[in-house]
């Protein structure tokens, strides 16, 4: 029987180009969805969390994972949601965090599970930098943001929500 000649940093790279289909800059492995690869003789599996239970993209991330870790060799793939980890915020790698702010995202602090609402509410502007800001609604245009106004460039801004 034939080995699979693909490792687990290989597929890493590779899901680096899969984009959030809803933040087309963040890839999923930036925002911490990948939590682990599996490589058989006859098969590959590639296990995921969602960043919440009612993703709307789910499929469709699962689907683009699939497409290209299969682009990747012979071997059929298998994604898997990972039952076992729950998303946070803490989650999205600091490259992620750059890529979201330049997108125009307000990005939370990391938190190791403790936050209060004042956490929730207070954001950084990432079109001026500025944290003269307040929260206008908990609910953004997707579940995982809030959107914010800023006082100081007058702009509004969506922001992930600190989870």
């Amino acid at each position: 029987m034939e080995t699979l000649s693909v490792s687990k940093e290989e597929i890493m790279q590779a899901l680096e180009s899969v984009m959030d289909p809803e933040v087309p800059v963040l890839s999923v492995v930036d925002m911490g969805i990948i939590t682990g690869i599996q490589i058989a003789a006859d098969k590959i599996t590639v296990k995921m969390i969602p960043t919440f239970t009612a993703c709307p993209a789910l499929r469709q991330i699962q689907e683009m994972i699939r497409v290209k870790v299969e682009s990747l060799g012979p071997a059929p793939v298998e994604v898997l949601l990972d039952e076992t980890i729950t998303w946070d915020s803490d989650r999205i790698s600091e490259k992620g965090k750059k890529a979201l702010e330049n997108f125009g995202l307000g990005t939370p602090h990391r938190h190791a599970g403790q936050f209060s609402l004042e956490d929730i509410t207070q954001s950084t502007c990432p079109h001026c930098g500025s944290s003269d800001t307040t929260m206008n609604s908990l609910f953004g245009s997707t579940l995982c943001r809030s959107i914010h106004f800023c006082f100081s460039c007058k702009q509004s801004f969506e922001r992930f929500k600190p989870v």
